[in-house]
């Protein structure tokens, strides 16, 4: 089988997505092949849905393409977590008309969050699209196109209980081969005032764990070295037999997948503080191959914010958890969400936030304005009532703190020697493999004959930047 460029890229204000290949659908070089293109938007989540959105498509003979141009099927997964995000979708989306336009019979659809949202006015108020599928409604996604083909709109935003995708084996669309995602739980119970993922995901399911590990195996087999395990709140995975009653809690499931080979690393994500329990840091402190990163979301340094955010922890829960981390996994980094302006948001707020980030050290973080969203409860119970030109100052503050917190951090690695992961070509130079260590921290390095994307590396840490760690291959 050819390896070929899928359509899938990831966008979101950390990065720009890339064009990814495919070893796991033959290219058919036929005019009549109906093409897909796909974008994803947002959170990592997302592009594990548009992975098993393209095993849906492919079994249904569309092939994917890079090129837009060429598409009967233009798909948008979207992201409904910021207005911004919200914003870029709508943009894009009157670029794509045009394209529609110049084509006639192109299919253009919104999927994910933004399409649980928003349904019927993408459809009737906008007419940009033919198609909203929401999250969990993907495996129709043979019928809806059969309808829009037949001259009808396509709509189904259905949220269920049960729906997993455990049976679908997502076609992996990643470049390197070497990294891949896989979702172990859909959904989110915990109601934060300010988000509407509840609303546009449901409610928490947690996928077979016997399923996960086979992914995780097959993956492995194929050529994988490292699989991050995904959910809206990982730490609240819970899965029991339904003849044995067994049960299997986040901590048991991290243990089964680090089983599968010594050599396959193990990443998860996202952790919520609540629900963090010493038994997974235990676990990680057990196994080499599970990297030692948290990615832990304070959203704010404030007990009264937190309150006001329905988080269900205050400052003194997180920071024990932090220490927690400290003292079971002491090599392990951090990294953070931080909300800036939520609503009644005081100066003391502000600064508690500051100091929560110098104490705990973050290695990065996910830094935003507060972004109001119809339909949370932040909305329909508070005023956002935080002047935007002082939202924005605060955020430039906790920027800049946490620039100053990485430059630090990684400055502290140069003269180590670390075991990196390679992944492939850096961005700016094909002389250079790029790779992250356990830690989470990109690693830049020059080539070395006999070292390939997928193969272990031990390089010394010669400098840094606020972002990156740079090197070279120690030769054993």
């Amino acid at each position: 089988m050819n390896p070929i460029v899928s359509d899938i890229k990831t966008i979101d204000e950390s990065r720009q997505g890339e064009a990814f290949y495919s070893p796991d659908i033959e290219v058919i070089n036929d005019i009549n092949i109906k093409r897909f293109y796909i974008e994803s938007y947002g959170c990592q989540m997302n592009f594990s849905d548009s992975e098993i959105v393209a095993s849906i498509l492919s079994d249904c003979k569309y092939q994917p393409t890079k090129d837009i141009e060429e598409a009967n099927l233009i798909l948008l997964n979207t992201c409904s977590i910021r207005e911004k995000a919200e914003e870029t979708i709508r943009k894009r989306l009157r670029t794509i008309d045009k394209i529609k336009l110049s084509k006639p019979g192109t299919m253009v659809g919104i999927l994910g969050c933004m399409a649980e949202r928003l349904k019927q006015t993408l459809l009737e108020e906008e007419k940009l699209v033919d198609l909203v599928v929401g999250p969990d409604a993907y495996r129709d996604l043979p019928n809806l196109l059969n309808q829009v083909e037949d001259g009808d709109k396509g709509i189904n935003v259905y949220l269920s209980r049960e729906e997993t995708y455990a049976d679908i084996s997502p076609v992996r669309l990643e470049s390197n081969g070497v990294t891949a995602f896989i979702s172990i739980m859909r959904g989110c119970d915990n109601m934060c005032s300010f988000c509407v993922v509840p609303f546009t995901r449901g409610r928490e399911r947690s996928r077979d764990p016997f399923t996960i590990v086979s992914e995780a195996t097959h993956l492995f087999e194929k050529g994988f070295r490292e699989v991050t395990l995904l959910g809206q709140n990982v730490d609240s995975y819970k899965w029991q037999h339904p003849e044995t009653h067994e049960s299997y809690t986040f901590a048991r499931l991290l243990e089964e997948v680090a089983f599968v080979h010594p050599d396959l690393r193990v990443r998860f994500s996202t952790s919520h503080p609540k629900d963090m329990t010493d038994e997974v840091l235990h676990t990680m402190a057990r196994f080499d191959n599970i990297c030692k990163y948290i990615h832990l979301p304070v959203q704010s340094g404030s007990s009264r914010v937190l309150s006001l955010m329905n988080r269900t922890y205050d400052r003194d829960w997180y920071m024990n958890r932090v220490e927690a981390i400290r003292q079971i996994v002491p090599e392990c980094s951090i990294s953070s969400d931080i909300i800036a302006g939520f609503c009644t948001e005081t100066d003391a707020d502000h600064q508690d936030t500051l100091s929560m980030m110098s104490w705990a050290d973050y290695c990065m973080s996910y830094m935003f304005m507060y972004s109001e969203r119809p339909g949370t409860l932040a909305a329909r119970k508070y005023a956002d009532d935080i002047d935007d030109e002082v939202k924005k100052s605060r955020l430039s503050e906790i920027i800049a703190l946490q620039n100053s917190l990485s430059r630090e951090h990684n400055a502290k690695d140069v003269g180590k020697t670390v075991s990196v992961l390679i992944e492939g070509d850096s961005r700016k130079s094909d002389e250079e493999f790029k790779g992250r260590n356990t830690q989470n921290k990109v690693v830049v390095f020059p080539k070395v004959d006999g070292y390939n994307p997928g193969d272990y590396a031990n390089v010394l840490i010669t400098s840094s930047t606020s972002a990156t760690l740079i090197g070279e291959i120690i030769l054993t």
